[in-house]
Protein backbone atom coordinates (compact mmCIF):
# COMPACT_ATOMS: atom_id res chain seq x y z
CA UNK A 1 0.00 0.00 0.00
CA UNK A 2 1.43 3.84 -0.52
CA UNK A 3 1.71 6.03 1.51
CA UNK A 4 0.62 9.83 1.79
CA UNK A 5 4.25 10.41 1.49
CA UNK A 6 4.92 12.75 -1.35
CA UNK A 7 6.40 11.83 -4.10
CA UNK A 8 10.06 12.58 -5.60
CA UNK A 9 9.82 15.85 -8.10
CA UNK A 10 9.35 14.38 -11.61
CA UNK A 11 12.36 16.20 -13.15
CA UNK A 12 13.83 15.51 -16.53
CA UNK A 13 13.57 11.40 -16.52
CA UNK A 14 15.07 9.52 -18.53
CA UNK A 15 14.82 9.60 -22.71
CA UNK A 16 11.44 7.08 -23.96
CA UNK A 17 14.60 6.01 -26.52
CA UNK A 18 17.19 5.06 -23.53
CA UNK A 19 18.55 1.67 -23.95
CA UNK A 20 20.52 1.75 -20.65
CA UNK A 21 19.72 -1.11 -18.63
CA UNK A 22 18.32 0.28 -14.85
CA UNK A 23 20.03 -0.14 -12.04
CA UNK A 24 18.07 -0.22 -8.67
CA UNK A 25 20.28 0.18 -5.73
CA UNK A 26 18.75 -1.94 -2.67
CA UNK A 27 19.72 -1.00 0.85
CA UNK A 28 18.45 -1.85 4.49
CA UNK A 29 20.04 -3.00 8.11
CA UNK A 30 18.53 -6.06 7.98
CA UNK A 31 19.54 -8.41 5.50
CA UNK A 32 16.38 -10.82 6.19
CA UNK A 33 13.96 -8.12 4.84
CA UNK A 34 16.15 -6.71 2.24
CA UNK A 35 16.62 -10.14 0.64
CA UNK A 36 12.88 -10.89 1.10
CA UNK A 37 11.98 -7.98 -1.13
CA UNK A 38 14.75 -8.54 -3.85
CA UNK A 39 13.59 -12.35 -3.91
CA UNK A 40 10.33 -10.78 -4.74
CA UNK A 41 11.34 -8.42 -7.37
CA UNK A 42 13.39 -11.26 -8.88
CA UNK A 43 10.03 -13.64 -8.66
CA UNK A 44 7.77 -11.07 -11.06
CA UNK A 45 10.79 -10.60 -13.50
CA UNK A 46 13.22 -13.27 -13.58
CA UNK A 47 15.26 -11.53 -16.02
CA UNK A 48 16.42 -8.95 -13.18
CA UNK A 49 19.77 -9.57 -11.98
CA UNK A 50 20.76 -9.52 -8.90
CA UNK A 51 24.59 -8.36 -7.90
CA UNK A 52 25.15 -9.02 -4.04
CA UNK A 53 28.80 -8.78 -2.37
CA UNK A 54 29.66 -9.54 1.15
CA UNK A 55 31.69 -8.22 3.23
CA UNK A 56 32.68 -10.82 6.60
CA UNK A 57 36.05 -11.64 5.21
CA UNK A 58 37.13 -7.78 3.92
CA UNK A 59 39.56 -7.37 6.78
CA UNK A 60 41.44 -10.08 4.87
CA UNK A 61 41.05 -8.11 1.54
CA UNK A 62 38.20 -11.05 0.50
CA UNK A 63 34.98 -10.55 -1.03
CA UNK A 64 31.99 -12.16 -1.69
CA UNK A 65 30.45 -11.73 -4.75
CA UNK A 66 27.19 -13.42 -6.39
CA UNK A 67 25.12 -12.69 -9.04
CA UNK A 68 21.63 -13.85 -9.75
CA UNK A 69 18.67 -13.96 -11.57
CA UNK A 70 15.36 -15.82 -11.40
CA UNK A 71 16.57 -18.75 -12.50
CA UNK A 72 19.51 -19.27 -10.24
CA UNK A 73 22.88 -18.43 -9.43
CA UNK A 74 25.07 -17.38 -12.14
CA UNK A 75 28.36 -15.85 -10.51
CA UNK A 76 29.92 -16.93 -7.30
CA UNK A 77 33.20 -15.29 -6.62
CA UNK A 78 35.84 -14.72 -4.02
CA UNK A 79 37.51 -11.34 -4.87
CA UNK A 80 41.01 -10.78 -3.25
CA UNK A 81 41.14 -6.34 -3.32
CA UNK A 82 44.72 -4.76 -3.06
CA UNK A 83 42.85 -3.07 0.16
CA UNK A 84 39.88 -4.63 2.41
CA UNK A 85 37.72 -1.48 2.91
CA UNK A 86 34.12 -0.46 1.19
CA UNK A 87 35.37 2.44 -1.08
CA UNK A 88 38.06 -0.26 -2.85
CA UNK A 89 34.94 -3.11 -2.81
CA UNK A 90 32.62 -0.33 -4.55
CA UNK A 91 35.79 1.12 -7.45
CA UNK A 92 37.61 -2.00 -7.78
CA UNK A 93 34.71 -4.92 -8.10
CA UNK A 94 30.98 -3.50 -7.94
CA UNK A 95 30.93 -0.89 -10.51
CA UNK A 96 33.25 -2.99 -12.85
CA UNK A 97 30.75 -6.02 -12.07
CA UNK A 98 27.76 -3.54 -12.79
CA UNK A 99 29.53 -1.58 -16.11
CA UNK A 100 30.43 -5.79 -17.34
CA UNK A 101 26.83 -6.79 -16.79
CA UNK A 102 25.12 -3.55 -18.81
CA UNK A 103 27.36 -4.30 -21.78
CA UNK A 104 26.86 -8.08 -21.63
CA UNK A 105 22.81 -7.74 -22.26
CA UNK A 106 21.19 -4.03 -22.41
CA UNK A 107 17.60 -5.85 -21.74
CA UNK A 108 18.44 -7.08 -18.53
CA UNK A 109 18.13 -4.48 -15.45
CA UNK A 110 20.11 -4.77 -12.42
CA UNK A 111 19.34 -4.99 -9.05
CA UNK A 112 22.42 -4.32 -6.83
CA UNK A 113 22.07 -4.86 -2.80
CA UNK A 114 24.48 -2.96 -0.33
CA UNK A 115 26.05 -4.98 2.56
CA UNK A 116 23.89 -4.08 6.16
CA UNK A 117 26.44 -1.92 6.69
CA UNK A 118 27.15 0.20 4.02
CA UNK A 119 25.48 3.73 3.53
CA UNK A 120 23.93 3.91 -0.17
CA UNK A 121 25.67 7.72 -0.24
CA UNK A 122 28.61 6.02 -1.02
CA UNK A 123 27.51 4.68 -3.67
CA UNK A 124 26.16 7.63 -5.11
CA UNK A 125 29.62 9.00 -4.65
CA UNK A 126 31.21 6.43 -6.63
CA UNK A 127 29.03 6.48 -9.33
CA UNK A 128 29.13 10.33 -9.71
CA UNK A 129 33.35 10.10 -9.55
CA UNK A 130 34.91 7.00 -10.31
CA UNK A 131 35.34 5.74 -13.98
CA UNK A 132 35.04 2.34 -15.27
CA UNK A 133 37.72 1.68 -18.50
CA UNK A 134 37.87 5.76 -18.57
CA UNK A 135 33.90 6.44 -18.89
CA UNK A 136 31.59 7.29 -15.94
CA UNK A 137 29.11 4.04 -15.30
CA UNK A 138 26.36 6.33 -16.20
CA UNK A 139 27.13 5.95 -19.53
CA UNK A 140 26.22 2.34 -19.72
CA UNK A 141 23.07 2.77 -17.17
CA UNK A 142 20.63 4.80 -15.88
CA UNK A 143 20.59 4.50 -12.09
CA UNK A 144 17.04 4.60 -11.29
CA UNK A 145 16.33 4.70 -7.37
CA UNK A 146 18.00 4.11 -4.25
CA UNK A 147 15.48 2.06 -2.55
CA UNK A 148 16.05 1.40 1.87
CA UNK A 149 13.45 -1.17 3.29
CA UNK A 150 13.80 -1.02 6.95
CA UNK A 151 11.74 -3.64 9.16
CA UNK A 152 9.06 -2.76 11.74
CA UNK A 153 10.41 -5.22 13.56
CA UNK A 154 13.48 -3.63 14.50
CA UNK A 155 13.40 -0.01 13.51
CA UNK A 156 12.74 1.92 16.54
CA UNK A 157 15.30 -0.64 18.24
CA UNK A 158 17.76 0.53 16.03
CA UNK A 159 17.20 3.95 15.73
CA UNK A 160 17.43 4.06 19.56
CA UNK A 161 20.48 1.98 19.46
CA UNK A 162 23.42 3.14 21.32
CA UNK A 163 25.59 0.30 20.28
CA UNK A 164 28.62 1.04 17.40
CA UNK A 165 29.38 -1.54 14.44
CA UNK A 166 32.40 -2.66 16.14
CA UNK A 167 30.92 -3.64 19.43
CA UNK A 168 28.36 -5.53 17.32
CA UNK A 169 31.37 -7.43 15.09
CA UNK A 170 29.99 -6.35 12.00
CA UNK A 171 32.52 -2.98 11.15
CA UNK A 172 33.05 -3.11 7.42
CA UNK A 173 37.13 -2.12 8.30
CA UNK A 174 39.26 -1.89 11.11
CA UNK A 175 38.63 1.92 11.76
CA UNK A 176 34.87 1.47 11.07
CA UNK A 177 33.57 3.65 14.16
CA UNK A 178 30.57 4.18 12.87
CA UNK A 179 27.23 3.53 15.36
CA UNK A 180 24.25 1.53 14.66
CA UNK A 181 21.97 4.57 14.70
CA UNK A 182 23.95 6.43 12.36
CA UNK A 183 23.87 4.07 9.69
CA UNK A 184 20.42 3.37 9.75
CA UNK A 185 19.54 7.21 9.42
CA UNK A 186 21.57 7.78 7.00
CA UNK A 187 19.95 4.58 5.20
CA UNK A 188 16.47 6.63 5.71
CA UNK A 189 17.66 9.65 4.41
CA UNK A 190 19.00 9.16 1.71
CA UNK A 191 16.52 7.21 0.18
CA UNK A 192 14.06 8.45 -2.61
CA UNK A 193 11.96 5.56 -1.87
CA UNK A 194 11.35 3.51 1.06
CA UNK A 195 9.75 0.25 2.07
CA UNK A 196 8.68 -0.60 5.49
CA UNK A 197 8.53 -3.84 5.40
CA UNK A 198 6.20 -5.62 7.90
CA UNK A 199 4.49 -4.94 11.00
CA UNK A 200 5.47 -3.80 14.26
CA UNK A 201 5.34 -6.42 17.18
CA UNK A 202 2.93 -3.85 18.97
CA UNK A 203 0.48 -4.13 16.42
CA UNK A 204 -1.09 -1.88 13.79
CA UNK A 205 -1.35 1.64 15.58
CA UNK A 206 2.71 1.44 16.56
CA UNK A 207 3.03 0.17 12.37
CA UNK A 208 1.69 3.61 11.48
CA UNK A 209 3.18 5.55 13.82
CA UNK A 210 6.54 3.76 12.23
CA UNK A 211 5.53 4.97 8.96
CA UNK A 212 4.18 8.54 9.63
CA UNK A 213 8.38 8.54 11.61
CA UNK A 214 10.00 7.34 8.17
CA UNK A 215 7.62 10.34 6.95
CA UNK A 216 9.20 12.69 9.00
CA UNK A 217 12.59 11.96 8.89
CA UNK A 218 12.94 11.55 4.47
CA UNK A 219 9.49 13.91 3.47
CA UNK A 220 11.17 13.88 0.39
CA UNK A 221 10.81 10.17 0.02
CA UNK A 222 7.83 7.62 -1.60
CA UNK A 223 6.71 5.53 1.06
CA UNK A 224 6.06 1.96 0.30
CA UNK A 225 4.01 -0.15 3.31
CA UNK A 226 4.34 -3.86 2.46
CA UNK A 227 2.63 -6.86 4.46
CA UNK A 228 5.49 -9.54 4.70
CA UNK A 229 2.93 -12.08 4.90
CA UNK A 230 1.20 -11.37 1.54
CA UNK A 231 3.53 -10.42 -0.92
CA UNK A 232 2.44 -9.09 -4.39
CA UNK A 233 5.32 -9.15 -6.33
CA UNK A 234 4.12 -7.24 -9.31
CA UNK A 235 2.53 -4.60 -7.57
CA UNK A 236 6.20 -4.19 -6.05
CA UNK A 237 7.86 -4.19 -9.40
CA UNK A 238 5.45 -1.30 -10.47
CA UNK A 239 5.99 0.90 -7.25
CA UNK A 240 10.21 0.36 -7.20
CA UNK A 241 10.92 -0.30 -10.79
CA UNK A 242 12.06 2.60 -13.00
CA UNK A 243 10.01 5.02 -11.42
CA UNK A 244 13.20 7.39 -12.40
CA UNK A 245 13.42 9.36 -8.93
CA UNK A 246 16.56 9.45 -8.51
CA UNK A 247 17.92 13.05 -9.14
CA UNK A 248 21.87 12.68 -8.37
CA UNK A 249 21.76 16.71 -8.28
CA UNK A 250 20.12 16.44 -4.81
CA UNK A 251 22.04 17.61 -2.00
CA UNK A 252 23.63 15.29 0.72
CA UNK A 253 20.82 15.38 4.07
CA UNK A 254 23.39 18.00 5.93
CA UNK A 255 24.09 20.44 3.44
CA UNK A 256 20.24 20.25 2.12
CA UNK A 257 19.15 23.44 4.15
CA UNK A 258 22.25 25.72 2.61
CA UNK A 259 21.03 24.27 -1.20
CA UNK A 260 17.59 25.74 -0.68
CA UNK A 261 15.93 22.21 0.00
CA UNK A 262 13.53 21.10 2.65
CA UNK A 263 15.31 19.81 5.77
CA UNK A 264 12.32 18.56 7.04
CA UNK A 265 8.69 19.34 8.12
CA UNK A 266 7.36 21.82 10.84
CA UNK A 267 4.39 19.52 12.29
CA UNK A 268 4.54 20.11 15.87
CA UNK A 269 1.17 18.45 16.64
CA UNK A 270 1.66 14.84 17.51
CA UNK A 271 0.20 12.01 15.29
CA UNK A 272 0.83 8.60 16.35
CA UNK A 273 3.02 10.27 18.77
CA UNK A 274 5.42 11.67 16.47
CA UNK A 275 6.28 15.28 16.47
CA UNK A 276 8.65 16.93 14.14
CA UNK A 277 9.94 21.06 14.71
CA UNK A 278 11.66 22.88 12.36
CA UNK A 279 14.18 25.55 14.11
CA UNK A 280 14.84 28.37 12.41
CA UNK A 281 16.90 31.41 13.40
CA UNK A 282 19.27 34.66 12.21
CA UNK A 283 20.94 35.28 15.51
CA UNK A 284 24.06 33.15 16.42
CA UNK A 285 24.09 30.73 19.67
CA UNK A 286 25.75 31.88 22.72
CA UNK A 287 28.39 28.92 22.36
CA UNK A 288 28.25 28.33 26.56
CA UNK A 289 24.57 28.39 26.79
CA UNK A 290 24.32 26.14 24.23
CA UNK A 291 26.62 23.56 25.08
CA UNK A 292 25.01 23.88 28.55
CA UNK A 293 21.84 22.25 26.78
CA UNK A 294 22.66 19.97 24.22
CA UNK A 295 22.23 16.75 26.42
CA UNK A 296 18.62 18.69 27.06
CA UNK A 297 17.55 19.29 23.73
CA UNK A 298 18.17 15.97 22.57
CA UNK A 299 16.41 14.05 25.61
CA UNK A 300 13.33 13.13 23.79
CA UNK A 301 15.13 13.03 20.32
CA UNK A 302 15.22 10.05 17.83
CA UNK A 303 16.72 12.21 14.88
CA UNK A 304 17.84 16.17 14.69
CA UNK A 305 20.19 17.90 11.93
CA UNK A 306 21.20 21.02 10.45
CA UNK A 307 23.13 23.53 10.43
CA UNK A 308 23.96 26.39 12.94
CA UNK A 309 26.22 29.19 13.17
CA UNK A 310 28.24 29.86 17.00
CA UNK A 311 28.67 33.40 17.63
CA UNK A 312 32.56 33.13 18.67
CA UNK A 313 33.16 31.17 15.42
CA UNK A 314 30.78 33.41 13.14
CA UNK A 315 32.70 32.29 9.95
CA UNK A 316 32.42 28.83 10.20
CA UNK A 317 29.04 26.29 8.91
CA UNK A 318 28.49 23.81 11.79
CA UNK A 319 26.65 20.94 10.92
CA UNK A 320 24.68 18.87 13.25
CA UNK A 321 23.51 15.31 13.54
CA UNK A 322 21.54 13.25 16.28
CA UNK A 323 21.12 9.79 16.18
CA UNK A 324 20.92 7.01 18.76
CA UNK A 325 22.05 9.22 21.48
CA UNK A 326 25.11 10.90 20.16
CA UNK A 327 25.42 14.18 18.96
CA UNK A 328 28.17 15.05 15.98
CA UNK A 329 29.10 18.68 15.08
CA UNK A 330 31.22 19.01 12.08
CA UNK A 331 32.84 21.66 9.80
CA UNK A 332 31.00 22.39 6.42
CA UNK A 333 33.35 25.08 5.65
CA UNK A 334 32.61 28.82 5.48
CA UNK A 335 29.33 31.21 5.53
CA UNK A 336 29.79 32.88 1.95
CA UNK A 337 29.43 36.16 3.92
CA UNK A 338 33.06 35.40 5.26
CA UNK A 339 34.19 34.18 1.40
CA UNK A 340 36.08 36.50 -0.52
CA UNK A 341 33.96 37.19 -3.62
CA UNK A 342 36.18 34.98 -6.14
CA UNK A 343 35.72 32.19 -3.95
CA UNK A 344 31.83 32.34 -4.57
CA UNK A 345 32.21 30.27 -7.48
CA UNK A 346 33.37 27.17 -5.47
CA UNK A 347 30.08 26.64 -4.06
CA UNK A 348 27.03 25.59 -5.62
CA UNK A 349 24.38 27.44 -7.89
CA UNK A 350 22.02 26.33 -5.54
CA UNK A 351 23.87 27.61 -2.48
CA UNK A 352 24.21 30.67 -4.19
CA UNK A 353 20.99 31.31 -5.07
CA UNK A 354 19.87 30.07 -1.89
CA UNK A 355 21.66 32.57 0.07
CA UNK A 356 21.02 35.38 -2.10
CA UNK A 357 16.80 35.21 -1.50
CA UNK A 358 17.74 34.55 1.78
CA UNK A 359 20.27 37.37 2.46
CA UNK A 360 20.07 40.04 5.06
CA UNK A 361 22.06 43.20 5.84
CA UNK A 362 23.72 42.25 8.80
CA UNK A 363 24.07 39.00 8.98
CA UNK A 364 24.52 37.48 5.80
CA UNK A 365 23.61 34.16 4.68
CA UNK A 366 24.74 33.05 8.27
CA UNK A 367 21.40 31.35 10.39
CA UNK A 368 20.54 28.44 12.39
CA UNK A 369 18.26 25.37 10.52
CA UNK A 370 17.39 22.64 12.56
CA UNK A 371 14.68 20.50 12.61
CA UNK A 372 14.47 17.46 15.49
CA UNK A 373 12.03 14.27 15.39
CA UNK A 374 10.41 12.63 18.22
CA UNK A 375 8.01 10.65 20.13
CA UNK A 376 5.98 12.92 22.19
CA UNK A 377 8.42 15.98 21.61
CA UNK A 378 7.81 18.78 23.74
CA UNK A 379 7.67 21.27 20.28
CA UNK A 380 7.26 24.31 22.77
CA UNK A 381 9.88 23.54 25.51
CA UNK A 382 12.43 22.49 22.40
CA UNK A 383 12.05 25.75 20.80
CA UNK A 384 12.14 27.78 24.16
CA UNK A 385 15.30 26.03 24.70
CA UNK A 386 17.03 26.63 21.41
CA UNK A 387 15.94 30.31 21.56
CA UNK A 388 17.34 31.13 24.88
CA UNK A 389 20.84 30.10 23.82
CA UNK A 390 20.81 32.62 21.39
CA UNK A 391 22.73 35.93 21.73
CA UNK A 392 20.60 38.68 23.73
CA UNK A 393 20.06 42.52 22.53
CA UNK A 394 22.99 43.74 24.71
CA UNK A 395 25.29 40.67 23.07
CA UNK A 396 24.45 41.33 19.73
CA UNK A 397 25.06 45.28 20.27
CA UNK A 398 28.72 44.38 21.68
CA UNK A 399 29.52 43.24 18.01
CA UNK A 400 31.73 40.62 16.72
CA UNK A 401 34.93 41.33 17.76
CA UNK A 402 33.33 40.92 21.43
CA UNK A 403 31.70 37.33 20.15
CA UNK A 404 34.98 36.03 19.24
CA UNK A 405 36.43 36.56 23.07
CA UNK A 406 33.35 34.28 24.61
CA UNK A 407 33.76 31.65 26.70
CA UNK A 408 34.06 29.10 24.16
CA UNK A 409 34.08 24.87 24.68
CA UNK A 410 34.10 23.93 21.27
CA UNK A 411 37.41 26.23 20.32
CA UNK A 412 39.55 24.25 17.34
CA UNK A 413 36.72 21.76 17.02
CA UNK A 414 35.44 22.74 13.46
CA UNK A 415 39.39 24.11 11.98
CA UNK A 416 38.96 26.20 8.57
CA UNK A 417 41.47 26.67 5.96
CA UNK A 418 42.76 29.68 4.89
CA UNK A 419 40.91 31.34 2.66
CA UNK A 420 42.54 30.68 -0.82
CA UNK A 421 44.03 27.59 0.41
CA UNK A 422 42.06 24.17 -0.69
CA UNK A 423 38.92 23.98 1.31
CA UNK A 424 36.73 21.42 0.78
CA UNK A 425 33.11 23.55 0.90
CA UNK A 426 30.24 21.34 2.36
CA UNK A 427 32.05 18.66 3.41
CA UNK A 428 31.65 17.56 7.20
CA UNK A 429 35.27 17.59 9.13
Amino acid sequence: MMSTSPLAPAGPGVPAADLRPSLTVLSGFWPSATYALARALLVADPSLVLVRHELADLDDGIVHRTVRDGAGVLEDERITLAHGCVSCTLREDVLPTLARLARADRDRDLLLMLPEVVEPEAVAAVCAHCLVDGAPITDLLHVDSYVTVVDAEHLLDGLASTDDLRTLNIQAAGNDDRALADVVVRQIEHADTLVLWGQSREGAYDTTRLSVLLDRMAPWATQVRVDADLVDAHALTRQLRRTRRHHPENPGVLTRGLEGHALGVHEPEPDCGVVSVVFRARRPFHPRRLHDVLEEVNAEVIRSRGHIWLASQPDTVIAWEFAGGGLGLGSLGRWLTALPDPRWDEVSDNRRLAAALDWDPYYGDRHQHLVLIGLDLDPVETHRTLAGCLLTDAELADGEAVWRTYDDPFTDCFPLAEPGSTDTEGEPA
